[in-house]
């Protein structure tokens, strides 16, 4: 799995990922996801579009994540998964937790206006 963030914004970070995100992903990017969460209050969009599996402990990690961030004022906001990816993240109930927006812009207007 690969993990890679850019500051797009004022407090707006972007993580994009690539690959499986299983039990192997998801210990990969673990620590960086956490240190995103934890830096400061942020809003972070996650480019989901090149992940191609998530297992339940995919799940985790971003609820995880989303959580630390709220706990610090922040937000998160998942864009454009794949359908396959969409389809477990919405049969989980992640979505009524964490915006999925498949609009970049609108992703990113989300993520400015409630850090405002």
């Amino acid at each position: 799995m690969q993990f890679e963030s850019k500051e797009i914004g004022e407090d707006l970070i972007e993580v994009s990922l690539t690959g499986r995100l299983d039990i192997q992903g998801a210990a990969e990017i673990d620590m960086p996801f956490t240190s995103v969460a934890a830096t400061k209050r942020a809003g972070v969009l996650v480019d989901m579009s090149g992940v191609d599996f998530i297992a339940s402990i995919g799940i985790r990690t971003l609820l995880s994540a989303a959580k630390a961030l709220a706990g610090r004022g922040g937000k998160m906001v998942l864009h454009k998964p794949t359908d396959l990816v969409r389809s477990v993240l919405v049969t989980s109930g992640i979505d009524n937790m964490v915006p999925i927006i498949d609009d970049r812009e609108a992703a990113v207007a989300a993520l400015a206006d409630s850090m405002s």
